[in-house]
C-alpha cells in the first residue's frame, strides 16, 4: 500500500468544492474524460465491425455478428482481470497517482491505434485499452480512499460525487462518439475518444500539488513497520493461511488455461488459427471433445479445487462468509451475461430492427427533448468546473486550463449536432443514442435507491440479487413480447428498447453496487485480494458469455424468431432471480449477521 498521509494532516481538505476537496473533482473529471473514451469506443465497436460492407452510407468492415461478438467478449472479459495485476504493481512499485498515469497513457495510444481503422490497428488497439485500464481501473478510486482516510463521515459522498463523474463520462461519450462516427465515418469516433482520453490525463498530471503525498510511490519501511504494529496488537480476523507451493501452481495453471481460451476463440473464429486442439484425443459418447471446451473444463475444476482447498483452512464463520461470497458471485456471471447484451446484441437490434426514424412533429419533439437531456447535465458539470477553477487556479492552473479547452470541444460538438438534427423535417436517431440511456436512468434513480439501502425496508443481499436479476429479465420480456409476431423485415416501435434499458438499469442500481461491497465485509483481509480476483473473474465471465449470446442474434432469429432471442436473456436471469430470493435463509446464516 502507498504511503498513507492522513487527510487531516494535510492541507486536502482547505480548498473544498461542494463541501469536498478540490482534488477529488480533478478525479472526477479524471474518470469523467476516461469513461467518455471508454464508452465512446464501446458503443461502436460492434457496429463498426458488423456494418455492412457495401450498399450505405458509412461502411463498416461487414464482420458476422458471431466474430464481432466473440472479439468483443474477449476484450471485455480481459478488462476485469488485468485491474488485478494493475492493483498489484501500483501497491507494490509505482503507487497510485503514476498507476493512473500509466494506464491512461498507453488507453491513450490503444484510442489513437483505432483510430486507424486498419485490422492489426484495432487488435494493437484494443490490446492497449486492455493493459491500460489494468493500472488505471484500480488505483483511481484507491486515491479516493487513501485521501478519505481518518474521515469515514466523508467517504461515501465522495464515492457518490465520484461515481456522477462516471456516468457523466458514460453518457457524453456515447452520444458524441457515436454521432460523429454514425454521421461522419468512424475514424472520427473512435479519435474523439482518444482526443479525451489523451486531455483527460494531462488534467490529472498537471494536478499533482494539489495531492502532495497521497497516492505517492510506496514507502516499504512504513508499510513494514505499519504491519509489525498490526500483528503486535492482535488487529486479525483469523490465522495466517500463506498461499502454498500447490496453490501458486494452481493460480499460474488457471490464469494460463483462462488466458489461452479466451485469445483463442476470437483468433479461431477470425483469423481460423487454433492455439488449442480443435478435438480432444477422446470421445465422449461417440462424439469427439472440442478442446477448447475440455480445456476450459479442466481449467473449471482445478479453479475450484484451488478456491475449496484455500476456503477449508479457515474457521468456520470466516468459512461460511466466503462460501456466500462465492455463491453471490456465480450469480452474478448470469447478470453480466445478459445486462452487457447492451454492447452487443442491443446495438445490432437497434441498427437493424428499431424504427428510429421520426419525422414532422414527432422529429421536432425528440430534438426538443435531446437538446434539453444534453444542454442541462452539461451546464451543470460546467458550473462544477467553474468553482474548481475559482479554487484551485492559482495552484494548478495548467490543469484547469486543459479542462477549459475539454469544456470548450464539448460545447461545440454539442452545439453543432443540435443545430444539424433541427435541419429538416426528418430525424434519423442514431443506434449509439439508445446506449446512452441507462446512464441517464442511472442518474435520475440512483438517488432513490441509495435512500431506500439506508432505510428500515433495506432488504437483505439476497433479496437485492433477486430484483436485480428478475427487472433484467422483465427488461428482455418486453423486448421479446414488442418483436413477437413482427414480420421479417418490418421495424420495431423502439419505446420497447427504452423501456427495455429502463429495467436494465434498475435492475443494475439494485446489484452492481453491491458486489465489492459485500466482498469487503465479508472477507477476510489476508484474503481479500485473492476474493477480489474472483469477483472480477466471474464479472469477466459473465462479459465473455454475453459477447458469445450476443453474436448469436442473426443466427437465433434465422432459425426461430427475434422474440426468441430475448426469452432466452428473461427466462435465465429471472429463474437465476428467484432461485436466490429461494437461498435467502441459507445465505443470512452463512453471512453470520453480516448486512
Amino acid at each position: 500500500m502507498a504511503a498513507t498521509v492522513p487527510a487531516a494532516e494535510h492541507d486536502f481538505f482547505k480548498s473544498k468544492v461542494l463541501g469536498h476537496p478540490a482534488g477529488l473533482f480533478v478525479l472526477f473529471f479524471t474518470e469523467m474524460w476516461e469513461r467518455f473514451s471508454f464508452y465512446g469506443m464501446r458503443v461502436l465497436l460492434i457496429n463498426f465491425l458488423t456494418m455492412a460492407i457495401v450498399g450505405v452510407d458509412n461502411p463498416g468492415w461487414g464482420w458476422s455478428a458471431e466474430n464481432a461478438g466473440a472479439l468483443f467478449g474477449t476484450y471485455a472479459g480481459l478488462l476485469y482481470l488485468t485491474p488485478i495485476a494493475g492493483g498489484i504493481i501500483a501497491d507494490k512499485i509505482t503507487g497510485y497517482r503514476w498507476a493512473v498515469v500509466i494506464g491512461a497513457a498507453i488507453m491513450t495510444l490503444g484510442h489513437a491505434s483505432m483510430a486507424i481503422e486498419t485490422e492489426f490497428s484495432l487488435y494493437f488497439g484494443l490490446g492497449l485499452l486492455v493493459i491500460g485500464t489494468g493500472f488505471f481501473k484500480p488505483n483511481i478510486t484507491s486515491i479516493i480512499s487513501e485521501m478519505y482516510d481518518g474521515k469515514p463521515d466523508k467517504k461515501d459522498g465522495a464515492y457518490t460525487i465520484f461515481y456522477m463523474g462516471v456516468n457523466a463520462g458514460a453518457f457524453f461519450g456515447m452520444m458524441l462518439c457515436g454521432y460523429l462516427a454514425e454521421r461522419v465515418g468512424w475514424s472520427w469516433g473512435f479519435g474523439l475518444a482518444g482526443i479525451f482520453m489523451l486531455l483527460g490525463t494531462l488534467q490529472f498530471w498537471l494536478a499533482k500539488p494539489l495531492f502532495g503525498n497521497i497516492g505517492g510511490v510506496p514507502d516499504k519501511a512504513k508499510k513494514a513497520e505499519e504491519f509489525k504494529k498490526e500483528e503486535a496488537s492482535g488487529i486479525k480476523d483469523h490465522g495466517h493461511n500463506p498461499f502454498t507451493l500447490l496453490d501458486k501452481i494452481l493460480v499460474l495453471a488457471t490464469s494460463v488455461i483462462g488466458f489461452l481460451y479466451l485469445i483463442n476463440d476470437p483468433v479461431s473464429r477470425i483469423a481460423d488459427l487454433n492455439l488449442l486442439p480443435a478435438v480432444m484425443p477422446f470421445d465422449f459418447q461417440g462424439e469427439p471433445f472440442s478442446g477448447p471446451l475440455a480445456l476450459a473444463l479442466i481449467g473449471l475444476v482445478l479453479f475450484l479445487v484451488l478456491v475449496i482447498s484455500r476456503i477449508a483452512r479457515y474457521a468456520k464463520v470466516v468459512r461460511d462468509r466466503m462460501i456466500a461470497v462465492i455463491i453471490f458471485a456465480f450469480f452474478t456471471v448470469f447478470f453480466w451475461m445478459s445486462f452487457e447484451q447492451g454492447a452487443t446484441s442491443l446495438i445490432i437490434f437497434a441498427r437493424d430492427s428499431v424504427d428510429r426514424v421520426l419525422v414532422g412533429g414527432g422529429a421536432t419533439m425528440f430534438n426538443i427533448f435531446n437538446t434539453l437531456l444534453t444542454v442541462i447535465p452539461l451546464m451543470i458539470i460546467t458550473w462544477v468546473l467553474y468553482l474548481l477553477w475559482k479554487q484551485t487556479y492559482k495552484q494548478v492552473l495548467g490543469s484547469n486550463i486543459v479542462l477549459v479547452i475539454c469544456f470548450g470541444l464539448i460545447w461545440a460538438i454539442v452545439i453543432w449536432m443540435l443545430v444539424r438534427e433541427f435541419q429538416g423535417d426528418t430525424t434519423e436517431i442514431t443506434v449509439s443514442w439508445f446506449s446512452i440511456l441507462n446512464s441517464f436512468f442511472i442518474i435520475v434513480f440512483a438517488s432513490f435507491f441509495s435512500k431506500w439501502w439506508e432505510s428500515k425496508y433495506n432488504p437483505s443481499a439476497a433479496w437485492k440479487y433477486s430484483f436485480g436479476l428478475i427487472l433484467l429479465g422483465l427488461g428482455f420480456g418486453l423486448l421479446a413480447f414488442g418483436s413477437s409476431g413482427v414480420a421479417e423485415g418490418a421495424k420495431v416501435s423502439m419505446v420497447w428498447l427504452i423501456l427495455a434499458y429502463l429495467f436494465h438499469t434498475l435492475g443494475e442500481l439494485c446489484l452492481s453496487p453491491l458486489g465489492l461491497s459485500y466482498v469487503s465485509k465479508l472477507v477476510p483481509a489476508r484474503m481479500i485480494a485473492f476474493m477480489f480476483g474472483m469477483w472480477y473473474l466471474a464479472i469477466a465471465i459473465g462479459n465473455k458469455l454475453a459477447g458469445s449470446f450476443g453474436g448469436m442474434i442473426n443466427e437465433i432469429t434465422e432459425q426461430y424468431s427475434l422474440s426468441a432471442f430475448f426469452l432466452i436473456f428473461t427466462v435465465v436471469p429471472i429463474s437465476a432471480g428467484i432461485i436466490v430470493a429461494l437461498l435467502n435463509p441459507l445465505l443470512k446464516k452463512l453471512m453470520h449477521g453480516v448486512k
